[in-house]
């Protein structure tokens, strides 16, 4: 019956509690006092006699009477049991990435190269969101939704993880992919709308300019982050030889420019990730910057329990009164 989460609707009630030992002490004092109305000179004829079990239980009356009134003190005070909890209301952030892999992702001034420590880093970022829907558009010569906006991070990471270069022919037409990013977005009801566009190279494919593409995002109130991969000066890129796979150096060419105008433009920001520390710490800075707002408003809730105690003291008032009135009973 009792609970560590128990609390009482009537506490003052529980000094009524204070007449029990009170009513014993005042009982066995009592007993104490009673003398025998036959007097015996000696009790040694009495030496051998043991107590029996109806005089063992003779007090037991009295004890179900003092616990019945405890217990019927308790139920007065109106014992509860209470829960608590929280009801959260969460104002999601619609997320949409747009992912490079052209060719040049394969580069390996990152670590084991760029386009999987992009892959990393957004599994980590898909990871810390919780009420956000997220999609995913990869990019290279031509864009197309790899994932759907989406709360099912589970599906999301699976298709993360199954983009790899070669997926679409090569290039890089940045345009295009704000353009599929907008498509996403563009109807969307939540109150803050982003992009994160993470490319190694310039525009050089496509029907649509970026900035011009980025115009339309602005339109549509959507807040792009640009970030530019690639180390400074060049690059050790894999190529695959008749002797197997060598190493040629590459020229970095990531277009800062156009990349600033953009975050510019749509109210985001322009991030430069030259390793993988780096990137780490824009997806990490990101993240930090768009937090879905959550209200907490906290409740108590209380469930009366007396009933249990208020039975269990009928019940021994009752036995008190059956034994009381046939094997106990006291004959005059």
């Amino acid at each position: 019956m009792w609970n560590p989460n128990t609390v009482f609707a009537s506490p003052w009630a529980l000094w009524g509690l204070l007449l029990v030992p009170l009513l014993a002490y005042w009982y066995f004092r009592k007993q104490r006092s009673i003398s025998s109305d036959v007097r015996y000179s000696t009790l040694g004829a009495f030496g051998g006699t043991r107590p029996t079990l109806r005089e063992r239980l003779r007090h037991t009356p009295v004890a179900l009477r003092l616990l019945t009134l405890a217990v019927l003190i308790v139920a007065l005070a109106r014992p509860q049991l209470t829960s608590k909890g929280e009801n959260v209301y969460a104002e999601g952030i619609d997320i949409a990435l747009l992912l490079d892999i052209s060719g040049s992702m394969l580069a390996e001034d990152f670590q084991p190269n760029r386009i999987q420590a992009a892959k990393d880093v957004a599994q980590s970022f898909v990871e810390g969101r919780t009420n956000d829907r997220i999609g995913l558009v990869i990019f290279a010569g031509q864009s197309f939704t790899q994932c759907p906006m989406t709360l099912d991070y589970r599906v999301l990471r699976t298709m993360l993880r199954q983009v790899k270069p070669g997926m679409v022919e090569d290039g890089t037409a940045i345009g295009m992919a704000i353009a599929q990013g907008v498509n996403r977005l563009k109807d969307s009801k939540a109150k803050s709308k982003v992009m994160i566009l993470l490319t190694d190279g310039v525009n050089n494919r496509g029907e649509i300019d970026p900035l011009t593409a980025a115009s339309i995002a602005q339109t549509f109130g959507i807040r792009i982050y640009t970030v530019g991969v690639g180390t400074v000066g060049e690059a050790p890129y894999p190529v695959q030889t008749p002797f197997g796979v060598r190493y040629q150096n590459i020229p970095v060419d990531v277009d800062e420019k156009t990349l600033k105008a953009i975050a510019d433009m749509t109210g985001g920001k322009f991030y430069r990730a030259t390793n993988n520390r780096a990137l780490k710490e824009i997806y990490s800075e990101i993240d930090k910057l768009e937090k879905t707002r959550v209200e907490v408003k906290s409740y108590r809730s209380y469930a009366d329990t007396f009933v249990p105690w208020a039975a269990a003291g009928l019940v021994m008032l009752l036995l008190e009164v059956v034994l009381t009135g046939t094997y106990l009973r006291k004959l005059p």
